[in-house]
């Protein structure tokens, strides 16, 4: 008997992880989303930096996916394909952003950071992906 209300209340507890590991990452995404839109011209000359062509067309895109899915994830609607999608997202931009290996010396570590922060975004995403949002979402699917 012990052992059911024990499951039970980590049932609930894992009901709420999942909530609130989906809205860290939605939270992430539009918080991206809206610093896009709101200082285009300082993210479109950082993109540039980086070498990105066509950087004040690509950035429309990034933007519009990030808050899309981001609000989509938030919501828990078509959670798993959305998360997909971001994953793939970050890795790309992580690789594009944050190539540790080939930035100064002094930046080294700090390219690295965000790298592997990007990494573990990814990891959770991809934990969204293969197991879905969780009983707390518009489409448990």
């Amino acid at each position: 008997m012990a052992t059911n209300t024990i499951e039970s209340k980590f049932a609930a507890l894992s009901d709420w992880a999942d909530v609130l590991g989906r809205v860290g990452l939605a939270l992430l995404f539009l918080w991206s989303a809206y610093t896009k839109f709101a200082y285009m011209g300082p993210n479109i000359a950082y993109m540039k930096s980086y070498g990105m062509p066509a950087a004040e067309l690509l950035i429309w895109p990034a933007a519009v996916l990030e808050l899309g899915a981001g609000a989509l994830l938030l919501l828990g609607w078509k959670s798993r394909w959305v998360a997909l999608a971001l994953a793939l997202f970050t890795v790309a931009t992580m690789f594009i952003f944050h190539a540790y290996w080939s930035v100064p010396a002094d930046q080294v570590q700090n390219q690295q950071i965000h790298f592997m922060k990007n990494l573990a975004i990814a990891g959770g995403l991809l934990f969204v992906f293969a197991h879905g949002p969780g009983r707390y979402a518009l489409d448990r699917s």
